[in-house]
């Protein structure tokens, strides 16, 4: 074991909220180390093959975890220079107004946050800038104000989505642009990062177009900060603290495969949800027993994953988009007539090919010609959708870690607003001729994810101004050790409704900017 020099701020880890924190804090001149258990997502093929991305899980991790019942659990993440974003469709929402008070749901209830949307409004603008995000405002109803336009104009929808569109408007609705985060020139195409295909959605992109944290922050922010240093294949096996358990004294890191120690002034756990919490519940010590940071009891629980799922709609009418996430819908969002509680949120999916069909196909294993060609007319037919329904606290859905495994014990609920989502919206796509039939998934696009999808992961160490109800404090520091913060979707309250990335990374410029105080 060796030990390292001493930093102003070690980060741990590079995604929405590491990799954006490390952004915001680079230009102070502080010394500061970022540490990111994979390494950079290679440039490959690879990377746009439905086989490898979706049935080999060539970007997901290989380790197992374990569920309630102590079952394998193959969890649908990646550890690379960017976290997830490297693998995001890119859609970047702000909260409602509303999501940040409490709401009744048929469920039970979504907790108030502590701080409200006027409070994240100029963060999520900076967020919108940095991420470079494409949108229009105006057309969502449930939309908050914002102080500015999107930086860059909504992204048009192809012939036959724009049909879709009109069809939606002719029945009331309000269908809007999806807010996307991707380098896409339409003014001039040849200037273009982005060449709109059909492998952006749950692909990594081979010509480096979406804006995510390694491309718009870490990246940056190592080109143009010589006092910061991104050290990758760099595992954090536990926190170490003071005999006072009041301070992190050092950062103990597998780095491939030597057991090294480094310490800060400043430690920042940006692990993901359920990663973060699982590091705080393994660096237990005399004076933290249950966890660093957990006299609460909080640390693990409440882990959100939101109520996901998805419809593929087979019509008469082919569909040649390449590009198809582009249109939204939040006409139920908080409800509809006859149901007085919040359903959820629409978007469209990217485009369904004919190998993510065939891989839902029980033939998949003897497959020949004449089915691929089937399955390639059932995906030149189809219109993919994304449903959202918000997942509500629950203490007893929680991370813990046994022996060296971590195992997630969750219970879905608030299924009866998911219910209804969908089936309303299978309705309004019959009625728009968008619906004949639909095709039941179960692999890449499954009709309700499973738990080991956890893309949208949140809660488990909430913010809060009550140290015995909550792990952080409003700034996101933890209660319980002074100089430990938690920066990523572990912090929320409840989950909203909407993609939880563009909060998630609002929040780090926030808390970048306590910190940036503090440092001082």
């Amino acid at each position: 074991m060796t030990t390292q020099a001493h930093y102003d701020v070690i980060i741990i880890g590079t995604g929405a909220g590491g990799g954006t924190l490390a952004h915001r804090l680079a230009p102070t001149g502080k010394k500061i180390l970022v540490l990111e258990r994979g390494s950079f997502l290679p440039r490959e093929k690879q990377n746009w093959d439905t086989i490898e991305v979706f049935h080999h899980d060539r970007y997901h991790t290989k380790e197992v975890w374990r569920d309630q019942d102590g079952q394998a659990l193959h969890p649908g993440t990646g550890y690379f220079v960017g976290g997830n974003t490297k693998v995001y469709g890119g859609a970047l929402f702000r909260w409602r107004d509303r999501d940040f008070d409490q709401v009744q749901h048929q469920g039970g209830i979504s907790l108030e946050s502590p701080l409200k949307y006027r409070d994240f409004e100029p963060y999520y603008t900076q967020a919108e800038a940095l991420y470079e995000v494409h949108g229009q405002h105006g057309l969502d109803p449930t939309e908050p104000q914002a102080s500015q336009d999107y930086p860059f104009p909504a992204i048009q929808h192809e012939p036959r989505i724009q049909e879709i569109h009109d069809a939606l408007q002719a029945k009331g609705l309000h269908p809007f642009y999806l807010p996307l985060a991707i380098k896409l020139n339409e003014a001039n195409r040849h200037l273009s990062s982005c060449i709109r295909c059909d492998t952006c959605d749950g692909f990594p992109c081979l010509v480096n177009a979406k804006a995510d944290a390694e491309i718009n922050c870490v990246r940056p922010a190592i080109d143009r900060a010589e006092n910061l240093t991104l050290l990758t294949s760099a595992k954090v096996l536990r926190l170490h603290t003071s005999p006072s358990g009041r301070e992190v004294t050092a950062v103990e890191v597998d780095v491939a495969g030597q057991i090294q120690m480094f310490s800060a002034d400043i430690v920042v756990v940006s692990c993901g949800a359920i990663n973060s919490a699982a590091l705080l519940l393994r660096s237990a010590n005399d004076q933290h027993p249950t966890g660093l940071a957990n006299s609460s009891d909080q640390v693990g629980r409440n882990f959100m994953r939101h109520q996901n799922g998805a419809i593929v709609g087979l019509t008469k009418k082919p569909n040649p988009t390449q590009f198809q996430k582009t249109l939204a819908v939040n006409d139920f969002y908080w409800g509809e007539a006859g149901f007085d509680y919040p359903m959820g949120h629409v978007q469209l999916l990217g485009k369904v090919n004919a190998d993510m069909i065939a891989l839902d196909s029980p033939k998949i294993a003897g497959v020949s010609f004449q089915d691929r060609e089937v399955f390639a007319s059932l995906a030149s037919h189809s219109v993919d959708w994304w449903l959202t329904a918000e997942d509500l606290p629950d203490p007893n859905n929680r991370v813990q870690v046994k022996g060296d495994k971590i195992h997630l014990s969750y219970k879905d609920n608030n299924t009866v607003a998911f219910d209804r989502l969908l089936h309303r919206w299978t309705e309004v796509l019959k009625s728009i001729d968008c619906g004949d039939r639909f095709l039941p998934c179960s692999v890449y696009f499954r009709k309700k994810i499973s738990l080991q999808g956890v893309a949208h992961q949140c809660g488990t160490c909430r913010y809060g101004e009550d140290s015995q109800t909550s792990v952080l404090d409003i700034n996101c520091r933890t209660h319980d050790v002074d100089n430990l913060y938690v920066v990523d979707g572990s912090f929320f309250p409840a989950s909203a409704a909407v993609n939880p990335t563009l909060t998630i990374i609002a929040n780090a410029l926030r808390v970048g900017d306590h910190l940036i105080d503090r440092l001082r």
